[in-house]
């Protein structure tokens, strides 16, 4: 399956908690930390919700 690379570029604070559990929940836990994931239909859904917090590659 295709991989993906989740990339923090902004700040949690300020944040709703939802929105910071989502981030502890694909592992990013500071600015500019990156994760390589597999491309499911779940690690989508957690993106899409902090799509404007995360950058996303295709490795």
């Amino acid at each position: 399956m295709a991989q993906i690379k989740i990339t923090q570029i902004k700040s949690r604070i300020n944040t709703p908690k939802v929105q910071k559990e989502t981030l502890d929940a694909l592992g990013l836990h500071k600015m500019h930390h990156s994760v390589v994931k597999e491309d499911t239909p779940s690690i989508r859904g957690m993106i899409k919700t902090v799509h404007h917090l995360v950058e996303v590659t295709n490795i």
